[in-house]
């Protein structure tokens, strides 16, 4: 029998992460995947694919609407080879899961390729079709991440029925894609094939897009997302879903009751993740899940068994790639006897759309729900000069800060290059900076990081100097 210090079953971004920050302190470690490649969702079938979709569709929109503006004419046709930016995107993720193998083999981690399960709470199973391989551990991490939500009354037929799975690798444009669900998968997915020429309508059961970030965001995006074509219907609850050909019709009802139909040749479903621990064997040891299916743990990632922990999707919180990295070093650090800090209000929130949204810390609903006193500082990106040079005008910087103490509660922000400003916010907030503190630092000119200096001015007894 093979004996490890840790064993960590699934290797997407928590579960790799974790396995080389425990090689890094001196455990023997292993990496058990039921896929042939590692990199889980993210790397896989997530964040990287969709990634590159989104760049390349974003090139062929600048070719067809913007280029002109700055002097850039193109003769003859301009072409879309859909084929071949499904090539440059397989070929982004094949690179980047080739170099998670070269960093299990640098930092001496032991990969098994097959599917995990437990026997006891010191023993994982490692199944192919040919052998079943025993893996021996002083510590085991749970990290087997999510898979897409289904509808109970509608499946998916990885044909015309689509998780974001199938999206990311359709063969042709669609002509007009529903998408069920107004959140990060289904924006971002539903602004690449709008770029490529669909017809995109977006159907949220929410009274707003993005329902789970601050709500002037909400608006922001909704509006420039109109300005595109893309039809946006929220307070609708979708019914059911049929499918006749290659038709799909959705039928739904409107916050009045009003039943109405959708009809398109694609219906991508996109109402969220579920954790994954199907197969896992957790009634084996005796691990318990809650009402989601997450594993339930303490606040140091500790399942009922104290050897045993879980991660990520798996566990509570937001479903992000960097939520997982951030829990999977902590649990390594902690099994390792060291003090580790993680704060689970400062994982910034994503979207990759354009223009990008950001967010972290407090949301301006939740401080009115609380009860709390606070003031609020907000820019708007078309004020910028280097927003006006590269044509980015969409979006602003808000700045939630304690009313008396002048501590940052929350950063909100929609605009060019958001996804990289947000990790100011995350500094400023993990040393509890004050709005005034953001306000005498000094910022480049010109840049888009100027909008946070100018939001902190104008939470600050509304100093903002350039509007």
């Amino acid at each position: 029998m093979n004996k490890f210090d840790l064993v960590v079953i699934g290797s997407g971004p928590g579960g790799y992460v974790s396995a080389i920050r425990a090689a890094q302190l001196g455990m023997k470690t292993a990496l058990v995947e039921k896929y042939s490649t590692m990199g889980g969702t993210c790397l896989n079938v997530g964040c990287i694919p969709s990634k590159s979709l989104l760049d390349s569709s974003h090139h062929y929109e600048n070719l067809l609407h913007n280029f002109n503006d700055h002097g850039i004419t193109v003769d003859g046709t301009v072409k879309l080879d859909l084929d071949k930016m499904m090539q440059r995107k397989s070929t982004v993720v094949n690179q980047t899961t080739k170099g998670l193998e070269f960093l299990m083999s640098k930092n001496k981690v032991e990969v098994f390729h097959g599917f995990g399960s437990f026997d006891d709470a010191t023993t994982v199973s490692v199944k192919t079709e040919t052998k079943t391989e025993k893996l021996k551990a002083e510590n085991i991490i749970i990290a087997t991440g999510s898979k897409p939500s289904k509808l109970p009354f509608a499946q998916f037929d990885g044909e015309r029925i689509i998780s974001s799975t199938e999206a990311l690798k359709l063969k042709e444009v669609p002509k007009h894609l529903i998408v069920v669900g107004g959140g990060v998968i289904g924006l971002e997915l539903g602004q690449v094939y709008n770029r490529l020429g669909s017809k995109v309508t977006v159907i949220e059961f929410q009274e707003r897009i993005i329902p789970n970030m601050d709500s002037s965001l909400s608006r922001e995006l909704a509006k420039v997302f109109k300005k595109t074509g893309v039809n946006i219907n929220t307070s609708h609850k979708v019914t059911s879903i049929q499918r006749e050909g290659n038709s799909v019709i959705v039928s739904a009802e409107n916050k009045s009751g009003e039943s109405l139909n959708f009809e398109g040749d694609y219906c991508l479903i996109s109402i969220g993740r579920s954790a994954y621990t199907d197969g896992l064997g957790l009634e084996n040891i005796g691990i318990q899940t809650d009402r989601q299916g997450r594993v339930e743990v303490n606040e140091n990632l500790q399942t009922s068994i104290p050897n045993i922990y879980a991660i990520g999707d798996v566990v509570k919180g937001m479903m992000l790639a960097h939520k997982a990295e951030e829990e999977g070093v902590f649990v390594a650090e902690h099994i390792n006897g060291q003090k580790p800090h993680i704060n689970h209000n400062l994982i910034p929130g994503v979207v990759y759309t354009w223009p990008e949204v950001a967010s972290v810390g407090q949301t301006e609903e939740a401080l009115k729900e609380k009860g709390c006193k606070y003031k609020v500082g907000q820019f708007p990106m078309r004020a910028l000069g280097r927003s006006r040079a590269s044509n980015d005008l969409d979006g602003f910087v808000k700045i939630l800060a304690d009313f008396d103490s002048d501590e940052i509660l929350g950063i909100h922000m929609i605009g060019a290059r958001c996804a990289d400003l947000i990790s100011e916010a995350v500094v400023a907030m993990e040393y509890r900076a004050s709005a005034e503190d953001i306000a005498r630092i000094s910022h480049a000119h010109p840049t888009f990081s100027e909008a946070i200096k100018e939001a902190a001015l104008a939470a600050t007894e509304n100093r903002a100097i350039h509007i």
